[in-house]
């Protein structure tokens, strides 16, 4: 079966996911969120529910626990993390949420930076947006530039979630 295949055999068989978002920043408050409400407008926007939302620092302990409520919430198929993916010493999402990953997606950071270097040319490279599957949920680690997450959700996330979710809920 061919990806075209694929994801058409998803968007048939899939309910509309639920999405949890969750905002890493020692700076923000839930009234100057703006990455994070810029997600839940897009989603919604699109035709999805947002059933959680989280405003956390940037301290392992605290997005991994935010992560963790996410994924055993029964509602949430997927879980979006905005901020936290620099390279400063405070941007500590990868290190929270990859012991938390069954199976990484490296293309999703890999696409991501293609995609952000044709518009911001070389300082793509210092994102470190990443991906994966836990639970059978969709996990994302995006930067917290509202633009950096028009870019993932349009060309990236939004396209390819129905079949990605099939996929990491498939039986061996």
């Amino acid at each position: 079966m061919g990806v075209e295949e694929h994801r058409a055999t998803a968007a048939a068989g899939a309910a509309r996911p639920g999405w949890a978002v969750v905002t890493v920043s020692d700076t923000r408050t839930a009234e100057t969120d703006l990455s994070g409400a810029a997600l839940v407008d897009r989603l919604r926007r699109a035709g999805f529910e947002v059933v959680r939302r989280a405003l956390v620092r940037d301290r392992v302990a605290e997005i991994r626990n935010a992560v963790r409520g996410a994924l055993r919430d029964r509602r949430v198929d997927v879980v979006l993390l905005t901020g936290g993916t620099g390279v400063s010493p405070r941007d500590l999402s990868p290190e929270a949420v990859r012991p938390l990953l069954e199976r990484e997606l490296p293309g999703f950071g890999e696409l991501f930076r293609i995609l952000s270097f044709a518009e911001i040319g070389s300082a793509a490279m210092l994102s470190r947006a990443c991906a994966g599957t836990a639970d059978g949920k969709a996990v994302f680690l995006l930067p917290g530039s509202p633009k950096a997450l028009a870019l993932a959700m349009d060309r990236l996330v939004l396209p390819e979630i129905g079949h990605l979710l099939d996929q990491a809920r498939r039986r061996a």
